[in-house]
């Protein structure tokens, strides 16, 4: 998929669900549940206890492939080369928990997407100055949807997409603040901890309904 149509896809799904998944088993069936429930942006981590995380965005790319309303992508990737392996491997776009510009260069060379994690108007910059289209505000749960405004205060043309602390009840306050996207991932997938995927399944559900909601004011 074409980085402009990734990033389209993204400002009108305006939901990424982040799977931290503990092996290829249980990952696939949390992403299964996932998109049963509406959400089509799955961001795949490079933090898989057992198996191979880039073989696993590999597995669900191919199984995908032909639904074009699910995008891939890859997520804690915290070098290039990280990056190039989740990129060959299908990754649509990539997100980071910090701030690499060699991450940055290496995702622009493939038109894929990427998403630093900041925390700064520092660092904020540097990521535009690089290349990025949309900055992830990581951890969100600690500065707030108010953040979003503290950053378009100075950066008014900066696209930002808070992760980390976003959940059902709070998603609406993140979205009226001006958030391009956002990132759920242990308040959309902890039922998958007990082996209840339909939880994930209802949970993806209320995100959705609570998202469409917030942009319907």
């Amino acid at each position: 998929m074409k980085k402009e149509k990734v990033l389209s896809r993204m400002r009108e799904d305006c939901l990424v669900a982040v799977v931290r998944a503990k092996n290829p088993e249980q990952g696939e069936k949390v992403v299964d549940a996932i998109i049963a429930g509406g959400i089509n942006f799955i961001e795949i981590t490079m933090t898989m206890d057992e198996g191979n995380p880039v073989e696993f965005i590999a597995a669900m790319s191919k199984k995908y492939r032909d639904n074009d309303r699910v995008v891939i992508g890859a997520g804690t990737v915290l070098d290039p080369e990280t990056a190039r392996q989740a990129i060959l491997a299908g990754a649509n776009y990539v997100v980071s928990p910090g701030l690499n510009v060699e991450t940055i260069r290496l995702c622009n060379r493939y038109r894929v997407p990427m998403l630093p994690g900041v925390m700064t108007p520092t660092e904020a910059i540097t990521a535009m100055e690089a290349g990025c289209d949309v900055i992830k505000i990581f951890p969100g749960n600690i500065v707030g949807p108010a953040a979003i405004s503290s950053f378009k205060g100075p950066l008014p043309q900066g696209e930002f997409m808070p992760s980390g602390g976003v959940d059902v009840d709070n998603v609406d306050k993140w979205i009226k603040a001006g958030a391009y996207a956002v990132g759920t991932g242990s308040s959309l997938t902890k039922g998958a901890k007990t082996g209840d995927f339909a939880a994930v399944t209802a949970k993806a559900k209320e995100f959705v309904e609570a998202v469409a909601a917030a942009r319907a004011k």
